[in-house]
């Protein structure tokens, strides 16, 4: 069972915010921790895609359920 450090809530907010509150939360964590991210802006799964990659953070899971997106990430 994965242990989830924060939580984050980004529904209803459209891009850029998304993206924007996830570096912000990232930068407040600590190596290893693991942020569960909920989001309704379909921009989010590219946006966060490319971030994760570039920063150097792990998607540890992905899922979508009815128009809503939901990422475990591991801050790298």
């Amino acid at each position: 069972m994965i242990v989830v450090d924060q939580e984050l809530d980004t529904s209803g907010l459209m891009c850029p915010l998304p993206l924007l509150r996830l570096k912000k939360t990232l930068q407040l964590m600590g190596s290893g921790q693991i942020v569960r991210v909920r989001a309704t802006d379909p921009a989010s799964v590219l946006d966060f895609g490319v971030y994760l990659e570039q920063a150097g953070h792990d998607l540890v899971e992905y899922a979508e359920e009815t128009g809503t997106h939901f990422f475990l990430i591991r801050k790298g």
